[in-house]
């Protein structure tokens, strides 16, 4: 294979997708200016599609290598990648998006709402703005996003009574938190994922070095914006009644999803296994449909799309991240992966820095640039598609805008930034 040309073809391709990611709002716009139904219509609906970027600019990518390396060459390139990753968000999205997984999840928010001492709505805001996304440590970060996301959709903006500030703020929130919330364990952040086996990193070196700073970013920035929008918190709350034709999950569907959760989480790197507990899971939850929603395979598979678009793009551009990531000194590394995160997967940034030799500071500042710029961009951090497909649609007609999820996310991200700078690690 011809490095120079194919690495140079991924580069300039790559480019073009990110772009096309800020111009989503736009393709949206003249799709209006079609006949409702029409090709030109559904064409430019598509081409709006965030989910859909990467996967539709992979196409000339492979084109190219087809055209200079052939079929083989072209197979042999696709067959080389890991599309273990995408697999594994499709999957546990499929199951964290379903109704057992987010009333369990919305009982935890709701106890301990109870106990703080704001007006419900308040209290129940911030706890779901804190302890969905630290839950990511513990149900991986993909199914924290969903599951977070559905409860935000439900509960504050499907009700139609959040003003356009506040939603980009809790958006930029919801994925700042999360990108930093998977930090409590060595399982669940896909850019964690990526190094820990080989850098020795295990529960009690994530949470002395990462995770008890990342729930103090969480937990500060939460209380932050939940006075600075006091006022869209005020009134009366209740949480979304639930769809009157269906019945409440007992407690043991609400377990054995649990268990499906758990061992898919156990079984991540090993996609032959956890697309096996799929087929399993929808035969489960077929059979009790009754008490269950349908399970949401098309905005799951989207997100796969995505992710397995960027891998095909982001792989190849090792040529130029990995020099730049090894010149640079600990504090313009940990600055340069914040910046570099919102342009590429963080998972993939970590990736090229474990294939050099770092030191222990370089390795943790690597780490920690990444997830703390995980919430700039929708391309930032895996499971960000997912919380952008749910919540996309409550934004109106131009959808969620880069420049808006930046500028809510800056906030979010300096706090993280400050936490991973200026508190100690305790390891």
């Amino acid at each position: 294979m011809n490095p120079t040309v194919i690495e140079l073809s991924a580069s300039i391709i790559f480019g073009l997708a990110v772009l096309h990611t800020f111009l989503v709002s736009k393709f949206a716009k003249i799709a209006h200016h079609y006949p409702k139904g029409s090709m030109g219509e559904n064409f430019f609906h598509f081409m709006a599609e965030v989910e859909a970027v990467f996967g539709l600019w992979a196409i000339p990518f492979i084109l190219i290598i087809l055209s200079v390396e052939g079929v083989h060459g072209s197979v042999a390139y696709l067959e080389s990648l890991d599309f273990t990753e995408p697999g594994f968000v499709f999957v546990i999205m499929a199951m964290a998006g379903t109704r057992p997984v987010i009333k369990l999840a919305e009982k935890i928010i709701v106890l301990i709402s109870n106990v703080i001492p704001l007006p419900k709505k308040m209290s129940f805001y911030l706890t779901t703005m804190v302890m969905g996304p630290l839950l990511s440590s513990f149900i991986t970060e993909p199914a924290a996003m969903t599951v977070t996301a559905i409860i935000l959709l439900k509960n504050f903006y499907s009700k139609g009574d959040m003003s356009k500030k506040f939603m980009y703020a809790t958006i930029g929130l919801l994925f700042v938190n999360v990108s930093i919330g998977g930090t409590l364990s060595h399982f669940a952040a896909p850019p964690v994922l990526m190094v820990a086996s080989k850098w020795g990193w295990g529960l009690g070196h994530m949470f002395t070095n990462f995770g008890y700073k990342a729930a103090i970013s969480c937990l500060i920035s939460a209380l932050c914006f939940t006075f600075i929008f006091k006022k869209d918190l005020a009134g009366d709350f209740s949480l979304r009644a639930d769809n009157t034709e269906k019945m409440l999950p007992p407690w043991w569907v609400t377990f054995i999803h649990v268990i499906f959760l758990g061992l898919v989480v156990l079984s991540a790197h090993h996609m032959v296994v956890f697309m096996g507990l799929l087929l399993f899971f929808l035969g489960f939850t077929t059979v009790t449909k009754e008490f269950q929603d349908e399970v949401q395979v098309k905005s799951s598979l989207m997100v796969g799309f995505f992710l397995a678009g960027l891998i095909v793009l982001g792989t190849p551009q090792k040529w130029w991240l990995q020099p730049l990531i090894t010149s640079l000194s600990d504090q313009v590394l940990y600055f340069g992966a914040t910046g570099l995160t919102a342009i590429t997967d963080n998972a993939a940034l970590t990736y090229l820095g474990s294939l050099v030799e770092l030191t222990d500071s370089a390795k943790y500042f690597l780490v920690a640039g990444a997830v703390t710029g995980g919430g700039l961009t929708v391309i930032a951090n895996a499971p960000n598609p997912a919380g952008f497909g749910i919540l996309k649609d409550s934004f109106g007609e131009d959808g969620i805008t880069p420049a808006g999820l930046f500028m809510g996310a800056l906030f979010p991200t300096f706090i993280a930034i400050l936490c991973f700078e200026l508190l100690p690690s305790l390891g």
